[in-house]
C-alpha cells in the first residue's frame, strides 16, 4: 500500500524547492523573504536583501546674516553662556523641520560651502564659520561632508587645513567622514575616493570641483579637481576596491541657471560611460533639471545637475528653493545592486522673522496649506510661486 504525503508536508517540500531555485546565480528575488510552513509555524527561508537609503543635500552656507541671527538667538536665551567664541550661536532652527529626513536615512551627504578658518567669522565672499556650525550639522545626522568646492580655500591653505583638522575631531565624536579635500599626501592617495560599507553595500564617493576662488600657497591641503585623467583613476580605484556603487559628486555649472550647461552634460555623459552609477551636482545655488543617461552598455545613470541651496541667506530669484534627494538601493542575492527611483523633496529656506526667528529650511509640500504660519505672508506667496516655477522649468516633480 502506497503512503501518500499529507498536503501540508507536500506544500513544504514544494516551497523548499522553490526557495532553492530562487537562489540560483543571476536571478533576482523580491525584497520580501520567502517563507515556508512547518509544524504550523512560518519561518523565513531566504533573508531580506540588504537595503540602503541615502539622502543628498545641496549647498550648506553660512552668510553674515545667518551668523548674526544665530548669535542673536543664542543671546536671547536667559542664562546662556558660551565657553568660547565658537559656541555663542544657536543654529537649532536651521534644520529643525528636515532633521528627521536626515537622521532617518542610513547615510546623509551634503556640500559644506564654508570653511572653519577661525575668527573673524565671515560670510560671502570669504566664508569662515564657527566650529559649532559643523558640530550642529553632524548632530543633525549628516554623515559625509563634501569639501571640494570653490570656497574651501577662502582662508587659504591654513584655513583649509584647520577645517579638515576640526572635521577630523568630529569624525571621532560623531563618526562623520569627509571627502574632496585632503590634508596630506597619504590621505590624498589612500582615502580618495571615500569608500564606505553602508549596511552591506559598498559605496564609493568621488567629490571634485571645477576650481577654487583662491589658490592655496602650499601643495597640501589638496582639492580634487575635475580633470578627466584624475577622475578616471579615481573611478578605477573605486572599482578595484570592490565598490557596488560609484557616486560622482561634482561642483560645477553656471550659477543661477535652472538648466544644465553643455559642459555639464558632456562631463556627466563621460562619467556615466566610465563607470559611475549616480551623479549629483552642486554649485549653481538653484535647482537644475535632471536626466537619465543611458550608456553604450545599457546602464541607466541618474543625473541631478544641481540640488540648489540647502540653507543660505540668499533671496534672489529661485535661490531659496532647494532639493533633497533620497535614493534607496537594494543588494540582491546575486550580489548586484539595484538603484531605485529617487524620492525628491523640495525645500524652502525661510529668512529670519518671516516664518521663525532665524533661518529655517522646511519641506515645501508640508507648508503649502499652512499660509497662516507665516509672520510675513509675502514670503509664503514667494515660496509657492517659486516652487511652481521651478517645477515647470526643470521638469522635476516631487
Amino acid at each position: 500500500m502506497m503512503n501518500y504525503m499529507k498536503p501540508a508536508y507536500l506544500s513544504a517540500i514544494i516551497l523548499s524547492l522553490t526557495a532553492v531555485h530562487l537562489q540560483c546565480p543571476g536571478q533576482e528575488i523580491d525584497e520580501s523573504a520567502i517563507v515556508m510552513e512547518m509544524s504550523g509555524k512560518m519561518r523565513p527561508v531566504l533573508p531580506r536583501p540588504d537595503t540602503v537609503s541615502m539622502v543628498f543635500l545641496g549647498d550648506i552656507m553660512l552668510h553674515a546674516r545667518q551668523i548674526s541671527s544665530a548669535a542673536e538667538k543664542f543671546s536671547a536665551k536667559p542664562g546662556n553662556k558660551a565657553v568660547s567664541v565658537h559656541e555663542a550661536f544657536d543654529f537649532s532652527q536651521f534644520f529643525s523641520e528636515i532633521r528627521r529626513y536626515i537622521s532617518d536615512s542610513d547615510l546623509a551627504v551634503a556640500n559644506m560651502e564654508f570653511t572653519l578658518g577661525g575668527t573673524p567669522f565671515t560670510g560671502y565672499p570669504a566664508f569662515s564659520a564657527p566650529d559649532s556650525y559643523a558640530e550642529y550639522l553632524a548632530d543633525c545626522g549628516i554623515d559625509i561632508f563634501l569639501t571640494a568646492n570653490n570656497h574651501i580655500m577662502d582662508r587659504g591653505s591654513k584655513g583649509a587645513a584647520r577645517t579638515l583638522e576640526k572635521y577630523a575631531g568630529l569624525e571621532g565624536q560623531y563618526g562623520i567622514r569627509t571627502t574632496g579635500t585632503y590634508a596630506t599626501p597619504e590621505q590624498y592617495c589612500k582615502g580618495n575616493p571615500l569608500v564606505m560599507n553602508v549596511s552591506g553595500i559598498k559605496a564609493a564617493f568621488i567629490n571634485f570641483t571645477y576650481g577654487t576662488n583662491l589658490a592655496g600657497k602650499d601643495e597640501y591641503p589638496k582639492v580634487n579637481m575635475s580633470e578627466k585623467s584624475r577622475l578616471k583613476h579615481l573611478i578605477q580605484k573605486a572599482e578595484d576596491a570592490g565598490a557596488d556603487v560609484i557616486i560622482a559628486l561634482p561642483h560645477w555649472g553656471e550659477e543661477y541657471s535652472l538648466r544644465h550647461s553643455e559642459s555639464q552634460y558632456e562631463l556627466a555623459e563621460w562619467l556615466a560611460c566610465n563607470g559611475t552609477d549616480i551623479i549629483i551636482g552642486t554649485h549653481p545655488h538653484v535647482v537644475q533639471d535632471s536626466t537619465t543617461i543611458k550608456t553604450c552598455g545599457g546602464k541607466k545613470v541618474p543625473v541631478f545637475f544641481s540640488l540648489g541651496n540647502a540653507i543660505s541667506n540668499m533671496s534672489a530669484p529661485n535661490t531659496q528653493v532647494g532639493l533633497m534627494a533620497r535614493i534607496d538601493m537594494v543588494k540582491l542575492m546575486n550580489g548586484t545592486v539595484r538603484i531605485l527611483p529617487a524620492r525628491l523633496t523640495y525645500l524652502w529656506c525661510s529668512l529670519p522673522g518671516r516664518l521663525k526667528d532665524t533661518h529655517c529650511t522646511i519641506p515645501v509640500k508640508e507648508y503649502l496649506s499652512r499660509a497662516g504660519s507665516w509672520k510675513m505672508p509675502y514670503e509664503y506667496e514667494k515660496m509657492v510661486g517659486t516652487y511652481i516655477r521651478i517645477k515647470a522649468e526643470t521638469g522635476i516633480e516631487d
